[in-house]
């Protein structure tokens, strides 16, 4: 299909009037106002309007873009192809997810035996009509008897666990509310779960989450009946996650209160009586029980080794004199282990691409997994005593493959491979590192049609995070494949503050380091410029939630450097971040406004609200968020893009895109994906001023 005709004309929107508050809070006495704080009330009427009003804008803008129609129809069309998770064993039977190309929700099978037909288990699309209910975490019994799975409503982070038997297919009573930030672990007649206490009505989706807690649930019983089983009632700011080893002989437990570092505690689970050893204290370091071997267990940490190490500690003597180390540091980044076969499986990132091996249990090297070419590992599943394993991969322009391994003759065959309709071959990735503004090497990945000109006028998109330890490694998008078509370049850089190199790189990008980050965002785009991929007019910045962040601050601090900004579900304010939902989590990359003076003064220094200038013109902008976000709850966005409407001098749209019953992005049902597709390439694809044709 090709589409032609006139282009809506570039004029400066009139946008919603936002009332101003006189809002000022003082920080070690500096006074800063905050005009748009009735907007974090994601309760009120006024809030309601706005975004009704914001939206109407939006989208009337959006429905001008003369190939919007023909680039969702693109995306339907390639959208729609079989997608097949890694399968996994438990209870003696195979489990996988499968989509079948458009449903909104993946569909639960189950298997017997890997021969057999498979059989529909669990169908979230059942949920809701609009796939808006969506299915979050899974766990089969150990006896194969019952399912428990968590559901979320609206995107979201509160879960409800819920029980199904297997057999029958009906509902047993069980229903578990209030969960988060939990998985389901199962031992005897029931399981381990981590939950809040009510919150108080209309702050579900804002309020500050304190106070998690472990308890046990016994099938059959009410949920006020379930056992506290860890809690820490001095601390109100601290989660607690809980599993068990395979075998059920220990009980785990890891406290946190950031998103790295925590402590770890452990029990035998022979007797009730039991009680936790602490086996490593918090929150500098990372602590991940893999197994145990005999009585010590088998542990992943980063404690005096910044790339991690896999060692055995004993939990009567946790010492770090008293471990024994089975693999010790390495140049790359030990990213997970799993115990499969008869041998140790680890992971490795070299240069944000994976590597995987098997080792035995002294850490001696058995075999390399020989992979298809460079990219990322995307699950990988077996059990200990058990030759068979799947593991998925993919790439830029390798689409997601499942393959079956066999362990004992180191052999892998592929299980299900992709029907989407691309052609491979007619497009190369390149990994280049460039010079950040402290000299720091910085690489990056780069896609696009073979024969690209680099005349310095190509269209192109900047995607980065950079942050919370994170990796971004090479995957497949079907939403990129038609600005990939239309001859755009995609390009993604492993920013610091990420965990590509461990975790050195992880601190150079946190706290009064942050600026790193943005330095190395923009040092990346100053590289394309210059080696002519591209040019100011054609370049397009993107990334969400962190990344959002990225966005934000980049857009402030060097508007003359892109022509298009898409933050989605972006922290926008960095001095009152943490008072909202888990938040305060976050700290220990970000900082707080209250720590010290110093620290509120960095913050204020590159806080996206707070670095909008009267005047400027910014780029054309399409902020993304959700009304059901309550992890970057939506007040981040609502009050940036009111302050930039208020703002921005040139005609530039600057415009927020708010879906209703979503989330901060998980379980979002593809006809939403889709749509929001759509809507944001349609986007940068014209303000970049490229005519495509479909």
């Amino acid at each position: 299909m090709i589409v032609s005709g006139c282009m809506p004309e570039r004029q400066k929107i009139k946008y919603p009037e936002a009332k101003k508050d006189t809002v000022v809070d003082v920080y070690f006495g500096t006074e800063v106002s905050d005009p748009y704080r009735w907007l974090e009330d994601d309760q009120s009427a006024e809030t309601a309007a706005w975004v009704q009003a914001e939206n109407k804008i939006t989208f009337d803008y959006l429905s001008k873009i003369p190939f919007r129609d023909a680039l969702k129809q693109r995306l339907e069309t390639i959208w729609n192809y079989p997608k097949l998770g890694v399968p996994f064993k438990k209870g003696g039977r195979y489990f996988f997810f499968k989509n079948d190309g458009l449903q909104n929700q993946s569909v639960l099978y189950m298997q017997q035996n890997l021969g057999d037909e498979p059989e529909v288990l669990l169908d979230p699309n059942t949920f809701s009509a609009d796939g808006t209910i969506a299915l979050g975490s899974i766990s089969p019994s150990d006896d194969g008897r019952y399912l428990a799975y968590s559901i979320s409503r609206g995107g979201s982070d509160w879960n409800e666990i819920v029980v199904m038997d297997i057999q029958s297919r009906e509902m047993i009573s069980d229903t578990i509310n209030w969960v988060k930030f939990s998985g389901i672990s199962w031992f005897n007649n029931g399981f381990y779960y981590s939950a809040y206490d009510a919150p108080k009505a209309g702050e579900a989706l804002s309020g500050s989450n304190q106070f998690h807690k472990i308890f046990y649930h016994t099938l059959g019983t009410n949920q006020s009946d379930d056992q506290l089983i860890f809690q820490d009632a001095n601390n109100p700011l601290r989660n607690f996650y809980a599993y068990l080893t395979e075998d059920k002989s220990f009980l785990i437990v890891a406290e946190s209160e950031s998103t790295s570092g925590n402590a770890l505690y452990a029990k035998k689970t022979d007797r009730p009586d039991n009680q936790f050893v602490k086996v490593a204290d918090g929150f500098e370091f990372d602590y991940s029980v893999v197994d145990h071997i005999g009585d010590q267990l088998l542990v992943v940490t980063n404690y005096d080794a910044a790339k991690k190490q896999l060692v055995l500690i004993n939990p009567q003597q946790p010492e770090p004199e008293n471990w024994t180390t089975i693999l010790s540091e390495k140049e790359n980044v030990l990213q997970s282990v799993q115990m499969v076969g008869d041998y140790i499986y680890a992971e490795y990132l070299q240069d944000a691409n994976s590597k995987a091996y098997f080792y035995d249990y002294d850490g001696n090297l058995v075999q390399e997994l020989a992979l298809p070419t460079l990219g990322t590992i995307a699950g990988f599943s077996g059990d200990k005593g058990d030759n068979i394993a799947f593991y998925g991969f993919t790439s830029f322009t390798f689409p997601s493959t499942v393959y079956q391994y066999n362990v004992g003759t180191d052999e892998s065959t592929l299980y299900s491979s992709s029907e989407v309709q691309f052609d491979p071959t007619a497009y190369e990735t390149k990994q280049v590192f460039f010079p950040s503004k402290d000299g720091t090497k910085v690489p990056m990945f780069l896609v696009y049609k073979k024969g690209l000109e680099l005349n310095g006028k190509n269209p192109l998109l900047l995607y980065g995070y950079g942050g919370f330890n994170i990796s971004l490694t090479p995957s497949f998008s079907v939403s990129r494949l038609p600005f990939l078509e239309q001859g755009g370049v995609f390009v993604m850089v492993n920013l610091r503050g990420g965990g590509e190199y461990g975790e050195t790189w992880h601190d150079a990008g946190t706290k009064m380091n942050k600026q790193n980050v943005f330095d190395d965002f923009i040092g990346a785009a100053e590289y394309l410029i210059a080696e002519k991929y591209t040019n100011a007019d054609k370049l397009a910045i993107l990334g969400g939630s962190n990344g959002g962040l990225l966005v934000g601050a980049c857009m402030t601090q060097r508007p003359d450097l892109f022509k298009v900004a898409i933050p989605i579900v972006g922290v926008m304010d960095m001095l009152r971040y943490h008072q909202f939902t888990i938040g305060w989590a976050w700290a220990g990359d970000y900082g707080r406004s209250d720590d010290s003076k110093e620290m509120f003064e960095y913050l204020l220094g590159y806080s996206p609200l707070h670095n909008i200038k009267n005047g400027v013109d910014y780029p054309a902008t399409l902020a993304i968020t959700a009304d059901h976000d309550d992890r970057v709850v939506p007040a981040h966005t609502f009050k940036f893009m009111a302050t930039l409407q208020e703002m921005n001098s040139g005609k530039n749209p600057v415009l927020v895109r708010i879906e209703t019953q979503a989330g901060h992005g998980a379980g979002k049902p593809t006809s939403k994906m889709i749509e929001e597709s759509a809507d944001m390439y349609s986007f940068i694809m014209y303000n970049l001023g490229m005519k495509p044709k479909f």
